[in-house]
């Protein structure tokens, strides 16, 4: 496994809060089609080792788990964020805290356009938060997209 170089120095107003993390973790992978991403802040918001885990069905309808660095979500999904336009909003959350360590429940709406009517995608990021007593971090963000099998269930959206 190659080494991780550090995270950028993040935006003090982009980690010293719960709701502070997450809303940068939406705005900085949210834009129109043709606007680049800052790359170096979402970089700035994960811990060292922190993972993201998209969730999903394989062609024979087994459960999938894929697990990316941050830098491996720049590779894999940054380039089609940047080119199609992506705004991912939160609809709905949940939290729980136990000391430092933090498990949010957010819910989550995807759309091409911020003025689009409808989602293209919904669901849920499991997000689990870190505060090492000056900021706070990204240790993990696990998520599965709505489908029809499998609704968002209503206590995890905004009333």
């Amino acid at each position: 496994m190659a080494a991780q170089a550090p995270s950028p120095a993040a935006k003090p107003e982009d980690v010293s809060s719960i709701d502070a993390i997450v809303g940068a973790l939406y705005h900085v992978i949210s834009g129109p089609a043709g606007q680049k991403r800052d790359w170096d802040r979402f970089r700035s918001l994960f811990a060292p080792g922190a993972r993201l885990m998209p969730t999903g069905r394989d062609p024979a309808g087994k459960g999938r788990l894929v697990v990316w660095s941050a830098d491996d979500y720049i590779k894999t999904a940054g380039g089609n964020l940047e080119t199609t336009g992506f705004f991912e909003r939160e609809i709905g959350r949940t939290v729980e805290q136990y000391g430092k360590v933090v498990q949010v429940f957010s819910a989550y709406d995807s759309r091409r356009l911020a003025a689009d009517d409808k989602p293209f995608a919904r669901g849920i990021n499991s997000i689990q938060l870190f505060d090492d007593g000056t900021r706070w971090w990204i240790v993990t963000v696990l998520w599965e997209q709505e489908s029809v099998a499998n609704p968002i269930p209503a206590k995890y959206l905004k009333p």
